[in-house]
């Protein structure tokens, strides 16, 4: 009797709603990420499979990779340099004022290969990606993906697929332009104004001497998994919603979830590997 009369279906129908709201709540949050997450599978899934690389595929990679690596090179040689006189001319002049020149290898490596170039590079494509959000919005008031399924066409792999490995491919190869750019430029600073003692091949052989193992898998895995997501989530937000809604108003969306997206793949790469 005491536990049926401690029974309150109004209170107990209250906390229901409440658990409901919050779970309604993080479902939606949740629900783009998971979806990027499938897409990122689905991506490694279908790359190794020569059946997905049809002509039409093949032919989006190429304008895609073409659009991401031409778009964003001037833009990365122009950040590499500033970064280069900005982070490794004072790095150079700093340490050789205080005599600790053997210390620049390792400091310039875990700053600025592991840290700094895949975020600043990833920013970079990300501004490129908006091409990719525009032209996935245009696609809901034509109803082109109605016509490609009709056509037995896979959305998925002529839109995502080659999106994905092309951006990859694209943040690996601006990444590496962004390091050597930065480290040329700063050093070439530094023996300009008579700052730095130590030849070219002495600082090469300092900085490559300061990578470690983790450092030649630690790169390029984020490189190329940030590329990958920045164009997953940009299709993604271009093709979700309605048709009435305008590129310009996803836009910011596919930023904000870019950026948060490189800064989490960054993050946990770095305590993972």
């Amino acid at each position: 009797m005491s536990r049926s009369a401690s029974f309150d279906p109004a209170r107990s129908g209250d906390e229901w709603r409440f658990f409901a709201t919050v779970g309604r709540a993080a479902r939606s949050r949740a629900g783009f990420a998971l979806t990027v997450l499938a897409c990122g599978l689905g991506v490694f899934r279908e790359l190794l499979r020569p059946a997905s690389w049809h002509r039409p595929v093949r032919a989006e990679l190429r304008r895609s990779l073409s659009q991401a690596v031409g778009g964003g090179l001037v833009t990365t040689i122009v950040a590499g340099g500033l970064v280069g006189i900005a982070m490794v001319y004072e790095a150079l002049f700093w340490l050789g004022e205080v005599g600790e020149e053997r210390l620049v290898g390792s400091i310039l490596v875990s700053v600025l290969v592991r840290e700094v170039a895949p975020v600043l590079v990833g920013l970079i494509l990300l501004g490129r990606s908006g091409a990719a959000t525009a032209e996935m919005s245009e696609l809901h008031p034509g109803h082109q993906l109605d016509s490609l399924n009709r056509q037995g066409i896979d959305p998925f792999l002529l839109l995502v697929l080659p999106r994905a490995v092309a951006f990859a491919i694209a943040s690996y190869t601006l990444g590496v332009v962004f390091v050597a750019t930065a480290l040329t430029v700063g050093f070439t600073a530094g023996r300009v104004g008579g700052n730095v003692v130590m030849s070219s091949w002495e600082f090469s052989s300092t900085v490559l001497g300061a990578m470690r193992p983790a450092d030649f898998v630690i790169f390029p895995s984020k490189m190329l998994a940030i590329g990958m997501l920045v164009a997953i989530t940009s299709v993604l937000t271009g093709l979700e919603g309605s048709g009435r809604d305008r590129a310009s108003d996803r836009l910011p969306r596919t930023f904000t979830r870019g950026t948060l997206a490189i800064m989490v793949t960054s993050l946990v790469l770095s305590l993972t590997i």
